[in-house]
């Protein structure tokens, strides 16, 4: 089977096509640096993504605050990962940058202060 991406790593927006036999990878072509194989062999092999959401805050000048993983999720996981963000709930004063809960050892961290 042959996937084909455009490569999101650097600006020449490579269009790259990955052949998978098996579950193998058997051959890469279109890709004009390293950096957009690594990344296109991981989106093949093992594909995350960083999560962004909101969540409520009580006492704060705004209802909610927005939050984010400080690195990277594997995709099968963002259901859970969800339902652990949805049942989450903050109490003000929240700081950009701050570190507001933990799960699977990976934080989530505010991007907005309320």
């Amino acid at each position: 089977m042959i996937y084909r991406f455009t490569c999101i790593v650097c600006p020449l927006g490579c269009a790259i096509e990955v052949e998978v036999e098996n579950g193998k990878v058997k051959n890469v072509r279109g890709c004009k640096c390293s950096r957009g194989k690594e990344w296109v062999l991981q989106e093949v092999t093992s594909p995350k993504r960083v999560i962004m959401s909101v969540v409520p805050v009580e006492g704060g000048a705004l209802p909610t605050v927005s939050v984010k993983t400080a690195e990277p999720v594997p995709k099968e996981l963002i259901p859970e990962l969800m339902e652990f963000l949805a049942e989450l709930k903050l109490k003000a004063p929240v700081e950009v940058g701050e570190t507001v809960a933990e799960w699977n050892g990976i934080k989530i961290v505010a991007t907005r202060g309320a």
